[in-house]
């Protein structure tokens, strides 16, 4: 598991739209998506559903898989800094 993974929209913002020098409007036409919800995603304020996937990797030429699997990696990681607090008991057998 990754230490302190970034959220998947950095990595859209970096490695995807920064190499190709383009605007957010612009990716989020491109994407078929609002310009607000490209945003909120690149800001880390919204995660990468499994249809937004799917529209960035066709955009991007990757699998859905990989960008739903960046999107998992980071949200487990965000739940295991709460660990702790969660109040569960062990089940067992009768």
């Amino acid at each position: 598991m990754m230490h302190n993974p970034p959220h998947p929209g950095e990595i859209i913002r970096e490695l995807c739209l920064k190499p190709l020098d383009i605007s957010v409007s612009e990716a989020a036409r491109a994407l078929g998506v609002s310009r607000k919800a490209l945003s909120e995603l690149l800001n880390g304020h919204t995660g990468i559903s499994p249809e937004m996937a799917l529209r960035l990797s066709i955009a991007f030429d990757t699998t859905p898989e990989s960008w739903l699997a960046q999107q998992m990696q980071y949200d487990l990681w965000k739940a295991r800094l709460k660990y702790k607090e969660l109040k569960v008991e062990r089940l067992k057998a009768a």
